[in-house]
């Protein structure tokens, strides 16, 4: 019986399919995206949550746990100007991520935590800290796109993220980036299967955004996009939670309620990613056209192997 479906929705042949950057993983991946409440400026309390957290998303099976933007500190950017020295995360290293660290490494989880960061320089940066299963600092990703009102006590970073585990590549974006589309493709073109993004978005207007923006990500580049989000009150937002996950195909598959301390799981399927691009060819038809072969280049990246 012949297929109903339109032609431009068929399966494509494999052979038009162009090839992308490293192989599709061979195995799920579960990950967990988490809100919980913050305490303002308080890194060490904040640090314990962000641990105890971990451990429960470890005993449920998951290898990531993804948290919301500054979690650490909460958003608070007077606090965090005001005095740096105690409400920023200070680099190169910093004592107060051991329970993180060791969270970490008891339980083999890798942690993306949100935190205001100052850097080496003196530089205050709005950063992804990237803890690994043995409990070391693998990285730090800092936002690239800045709100104004953020720009006046940041500085933006000038590098994407891939990270690499079990086979998965793991592109990272903070909040305002993922309303840039160019930043999500850059992680596709890299190779990414997912795109991990921890946020400040708040009720009303915010959360229409992250119901836009993140189906919108992963279906452009056929990515499992993911949030992390805040809940309750925040350097002066409200936020609204629905903390998440979506399909390549960008349809939601998992969701936090909007006010409670919630752990989300999904298991991020290479079945289910690789039939989607046989259907869903976008990031292939892309990489094929006239705008890609004049010459678009990948931002530049910076990709991290995880144990």
């Amino acid at each position: 019986m012949p297929s109903t479906a339109p032609a431009d929705r068929l399966p494509r042949p494999a052979e038009h399919l162009l090839p992308l950057p490293g192989d599709l993983p061979g195995t799920v991946l579960r990950i967990a995206t988490v809100q919980a409440p913050v305490v303002a400026g308080d890194i060490p309390a904040n640090a314990a949550t962000a641990a105890a957290l971990i451990r429960e998303a470890a005993a449920a099976g998951a290898r990531v746990v993804l948290f919301a933007e500054k979690f650490l500190s909460g958003y608070e950017p007077a606090l965090i100007a005001a005095d740096p020295s105690r409400h920023a995360v200070q680099q190169p290293a910093d004592a107060r991520l051991a329970p993180i660290a060791d969270a970490c490494r008891e339980s083999a989880v890798t942690a993306v935590v949100g935190a205001a960061v100052r850097d080496e320089a003196g530089e205050l940066r709005v950063s992804a800290l990237v803890v690994g299963s043995d409990g070391e600092l693998v990285t730090r990703y800092d936002k690239q796109y800045l709100f104004k009102s953020e720009a006046e006590i940041y500085r933006p970073g000038t590098t994407g993220c891939t990270l690499e585990l079990d086979g998965w590549r793991l592109g990272l974006g903070i909040c305002y980036d993922s309303g840039f589309p160019e930043h999500a493709r850059a992680a596709a073109l890299d190779g990414c299967h997912a795109y991990l993004v921890g946020a400040l978005f708040s009720v009303g207007h915010g959360h229409h955004e992250s119901r836009t923006w993140f189906p919108a990500r992963a279906l452009d580049n056929t990515v499992y996009t993911v949030l992390s989000n805040h809940i309750g009150q925040t350097g002066g937002w409200n936020t609204c939670g629905a903390s998440a996950v979506w399909g390549p195909d960008g349809r939601l598959l998992a969701e936090a309620g909007p006010d409670a301390r919630q752990l989300v799981l999904a298991d991020l399927d290479p079945a289910v990613l690789s039939a989607t691009r046989q259907s869903e060819p976008l990031l292939h038809d892309f990489r094929s056209g006239p705008a890609f072969r004049s010459g678009p280049a990948v931002a530049e990246r910076l990709l991290h192997r995880l144990g």
